[in-house]
């Protein structure tokens, strides 16, 4: 019976500990059941997916979460250095009014600054070329403004012309039907007092024989001359 017994109590230490590694052991599977069982968050759900730069930036700028430092302005055009606080991250753009036309992201502060200065540089240019075509539609504008005024008043000057030189051409015309009036008006005056003067003579004529008391008798007339008869041989 001893015997019996000193041999059991080993063999029931071997089954308890090698319970117990089965228990250790299954607690790693356990939990690897219910990770397996717990669903994991749809990370490309939840976090915002930027396809680019531009569209990163605009998250970034809705959500609030971009600071910005220096912006420089010319014309319509723009560059800006943005910085992300939670990430370390600048993003300087260059723009047009609302519309961004490049953003570049970078973690350098000396890569940001370089950028920026050559995008303040390229909004320059760019405005540049567009105040030279704000000038030069102003002076397209203004000179046809000019050309249209100026053909006008051509116009108008040719009407006036017009009526001038018709109004002359009626002055001309009745100064000479008025000369003519003239001519003729003097032509029949002289013939007036011509036949004045001869009135004037014939009365002087009347009136001196009306005065005269001597009968003024007609001229005799002086008698044939006899005719001589002729001679017979």
């Amino acid at each position: 019976m001893r015997h019996d017994s000193g041999t059991a109590a080993p063999i029931r230490r071997t089954r308890v500990v090698a319970a117990a590694l089965a228990m250790i052991l299954s607690v790693p599977a356990a939990h690897a059941a219910r990770a397996e069982r717990t669903p994991m968050p749809d990370t490309e759900r939840t976090a915002p997916v930027a396809r680019n730069s531009v569209d990163e930036l605009r998250q970034l700028m809705d959500a609030k979460q971009l600071t910005e430092l220096r912006t420089t302005y010319n014309g319509n055009y723009g560059a800006s250095l943005l910085f992300n606080p939670s990430t370390l991250n600048y993003y300087v753009a260059l723009f047009q009014e609302k519309n961004f036309w490049r953003v570049i992201k970078t973690d350098s502060v000396e890569n940001a600054d370089h950028v920026y200065r050559t995008f303040v540089q390229q909004t320059e240019q760019l405005a540049q070329v567009n105040i030279d075509t704000i000038r030069l539609d102003a002076g397209k504008r203004y000179t046809e403004r000019l050309v249209s005024f100026n053909e006008e008043r051509l116009r108008t000057l040719q009407a006036q012309v017009e009526q001038e030189r018709a109004q002359s051409l009626q002055v001309s015309t009745a100064l000479q039907q008025a000369q003519q009036q003239a001519v003729s008006l003097s032509t029949e005056l002289q013939s007036s007092n011509s036949q004045l003067g001869t009135l004037q003579q014939r009365i002087q004529q009347l009136q001196l024989q009306q005065g005269n008391p001597e009968t003024t008798l007609p001229t005799p007339t002086p008698p044939p001359s006899p005719t001589s008869a002729p001679q017979v041989d």
